[in-house]
């Protein structure tokens, strides 16, 4: 008998479409910002009009392949989303650039990666990188290898060696460049009046409103409260596993007035998944689908990192947990905890996610969260 819910908010309560804009606009800046790596052939600002964002997206993710590809493999963090899609095309900068400069690329591959480097490779750049950006080129140079999950981002380092020739283990979820992109993206997400709240710091590149008050609720707020307020009646416990930071997972659910239905201390988000990391940086990293995220939010904030982290899996209870979500990454979170698992279909590929949750063996597959009721009656 299920006596906990747990749910992932993008793609299950909240539409994902809007991180993926920030997603595809922070790999933009990267490239083309000279702040950063400054490449011609695009004009930057940080206020695109939407015709702007949904071209820049369009690119960037070729169509939404490469998205659709780095969730196949087990990543839901839209920050990994984002230092996979820009490590890609700064090892295919260091390609062009390694017959020039072939000191400056190693030194480059092998070292840690912030914003003055960026702004060195951009200035060392001029006419030597004259091919236009391969974004296709991501899906088919990480479709040659099997890495999954957390592989995914140290499967960078096999392709600057394939292309450069450059032995390298630097990027990893624990580099300066992996912080620039999370950094960068909170910058895109969350606008210049709320960022430093979220990164200790001012925007780099100001003039970003963000995306935080454009949210979009997948099933109409009022419905999918009166549906909670009985799953409560009921005596379930609801609480939240997200890869959104806590501020992000607060402001839109309160706006919408769904936050309170869900235990507080049961709100586990991407800022704990941070925290976790930095306390044991060499589990890192911690983002779904591992499932560090749910196991907090099982037992509660209040646990301690050590216990949560080091929690024995699979739980001797797992009947009595739901983890609702829509991506692959929760699947195998849910799996790797023993519980059950509802797939919503309203994430990026919708209604063509139903053939790979049969195929895994989802416990329950729903068109929307509102059908979550259907469970318990």
């Amino acid at each position: 008998m299920i006596k906990t819910i747990l749910f992932d908010v993008d793609g299950v309560m909240l539409s994902e479409e809007r991180y993926f804009d920030a997603s595809a606009l922070t790999v933009w800046e990267l490239l083309h910002n000279p702040l950063y790596v400054g490449l011609a052939g695009d004009q930057f600002t940080p206020s695109p009009d939407e015709q702007t964002i949904r071209r820049v997206r369009e690119t960037v993710f070729a169509t939404d392949d490469v998205l659709n590809f780095i969730k196949s493999r087990g990543i839901n963090s839209n920050w990994d989303m984002v230092f996979l899609a820009f490590s890609y095309q700064l090892i295919r900068i260091c390609e062009q650039l390694q017959g020039e400069r072939p000191e400056l690329v190693n030194e480059l591959l092998c070292g840690q990666v912030d914003q003055q480097r960026l702004r060195q490779l951009g200035e060392a750049v001029g006419s030597a990188v004259s091919t236009p950006l391969d974004y296709a080129g991501f899906t088919a140079d990480f479709a040659k290898g099997k890495a999954q999950k957390a592989e995914l981002l140290t499967y960078l380092n096999h392709i600057a060696k394939e292309r450069c020739g450059v032995e390298t283990q630097s990027f990893s979820r624990n580099s300066e460049l992996w912080k620039l992109c999370q950094e960068t993206f909170q910058e895109w997400y969350l606008g210049d009046e709320r960022v430093a709240a979220s990164i200790g710091r001012e925007t780099a590149q100001p003039g970003k409103k963000g995306f935080l008050k454009d949210e979009i609720p997948i099933v109409e707020p009022a419905k999918l409260r009166e549906i909670l307020l009985k799953l409560k009646e009921k005596g379930l416990t609801l609480g939240i596993g997200t890869g959104r930071p806590t501020i992000e997972t607060h402001v839109p659910l309160a706006e919408l007035n769904l936050l309170d239905l869900f235990e507080s201390d049961r709100i586990v988000t991407a800022s704990d998944v941070l925290e976790a990391e930095r306390a044991f940086p060499e589990h890192a990293p911690l983002a779904k689908p591992h499932p560090y995220c749910y196991v907090k939010g099982l037992l509660g904030l209040h646990t301690e990192i050590q216990q949560a982290l080091f929690h024995p899996l699979p739980i001797s209870n797992g009947n009595e947990v739901l983890i609702v979500g829509d991506s692959l990454a929760d699947l195998l979170a849910a799996r790797a905890i023993g519980c059950r698992f509802a797939a919503t279909l309203t994430g990026l590929s919708g209604q063509a996610a139903r053939s790979k949750f049969e195929e895994e063996q989802a416990d329950y597959i729903l068109d929307d969260v509102s059908q979550i009721l259907d469970l318990f009656t």
